[in-house]
């Protein structure tokens, strides 16, 4: 891939042993991730924790199976080089999908001593929604349309 073309992430709906969101974000080749346990919000007030997890292959910006599906994806815009911000705990970005839109952060917060532990927040920005809530009619696949199980 050459510098020219824009970052990429994805945020899949996952129902392994429970429901859950992974946002990954393209940096240095990889796919950085965390599990939010209740999905990224529109609300600049909602703060929602997001717990790292091991990074994924690129494969996984459109992989979608029987527990996963591709609830968003696009290009992102990182507010600064995305390998020295996650290092230094805080990473800003803008995101350019079907249902996530304006800017964003991602802030280490080792709660509880866990060092995995950041808080992902909606920005304040023309994208913002205060109140947000995702309706039953906003969980299926951007890709495909498909929808979990445990949706139906």
């Amino acid at each position: 891939m050459s510098s020219s073309e824009p970052l990429r992430y994805v945020v899949n709906r996952h129902h392994a042993s429970t429901l859950h969101f992974d946002l990954r974000l393209e940096v240095a080749g990889a796919l950085v991730s965390w599990a939010v346990p209740k999905g990224p919000s529109l609300d600049p007030l909602a703060k929602r924790l997001a717990v790292r997890v091991d990074d994924h292959g690129m494969e996984h910006l459109d992989y979608e199976d029987e527990t996963k599906v591709v609830w968003d994806t696009g290009p992102y815009a990182p507010a600064a080089e995305p390998g020295s911000a996650l290092a230094g705990g805080h990473l800003r970005f803008v995101l350019a999908g079907q249902r996530l839109r304006g800017a964003f952060a991602l802030s280490q917060t080792r709660m509880g001593g866990n060092e995995r532990n950041w808080i992902l927040v909606k920005i304040d920005d023309d994208h913002a929604v205060p109140g947000h809530e995702w309706s039953p009619g906003e969980l299926a696949s951007v890709l495909t349309g498909r929808r979990l199980d445990v949706d139906s």
